[in-house]
């Protein structure tokens, strides 16, 4: 295209990005609630000792990066040993948000004991829900970042970075808004919506991923 114009490629993959952001900000709207909706599990509803030694339940907040830190050389290790069955980015998008509903899922059943038994729940649910939740956060974060990189138009790629980091607001948004359900809906409802919204979106975004590629042309 000439001057300030996009080619139709061009905006094939402004359209990709965009399908991107959707899906993204759903994704950080389930995941953000490690500061939200999974801290007021924390703070209330969970027993807060492991083997004997008590702990406040801000701790749990350094359980998803500490995951990041140990998992991540484990996954760029399998998409590399993977070669050319490594999955495409809207594939892995879709593994993301898979491992996000499965995070949510866990959650069901300890949201429900806490409420019904009127109990403390094992740390260990929110451990386990973390450890499966940083698994899709690592599926879809770094990816995002780089094939917004890539997809996005050279003249407008300061402006599609910006859109990329504002699914991430977005997110945070809705994590918020969710957590405002928290004493008012039943923990197994508020989790289990959040693990449908998850398994939905991954299901959608799985039946695009071929239209997704085609908007996408070369760009893996």
């Amino acid at each position: 295209g000439s001057g300030k114009s996009l080619s139709k490629q061009e905006w094939k993959r402004v359209a990709a990005v965009v399908v991107f952001f959707i899906f993204a900000s759903l994704f950080w709207g389930a995941y953000e609630q490690a500061g939200s909706t999974l801290n007021l599990f924390a703070d209330r509803y969970t027993r807060l000792s492991v083997f004997g030694y008590s702990f406040p339940s801000s701790w749990f907040q350094s359980v998803p990066p500490l995951f990041v830190i140990v998992l991540a050389p484990i996954l760029a290790w399998l998409w590399v040993r993977l070669g050319k069955h490594e999955p495409s980015s809207p594939a892995k998008f879709a593994i993301g948000l898979l491992f996000a509903g499965f995070a949510f899922l866990l959650l069901v059943p300890a949201g429900a004991a806490a409420q019904r038994g009127n109990v403390l729940v094992s740390p260990w649910w929110l451990v386990f829900a973390y450890f499966i939740e940083t698994l899709g956060e690592l599926s879809l974060s770094p990816i995002g970042l780089s094939v917004v990189t890539k997809l996005a138009p050279v003249r407008i790629l300061g402006l599609m970075m910006g859109v990329w980091f504002l699914s991430s607001a977005v997110g945070n948004k809705l994590a918020g808004w969710a957590a405002g359900f928290f004493s008012t809906m039943p923990l197994a409802t508020l989790f289990g919506s959040v693990a449908v919204v998850m398994l939905l979106s991954s299901l959608i975004l799985g039946l695009l991923i071929k239209p997704i590629r085609n908007l996408m042309g070369d760009v893996r």
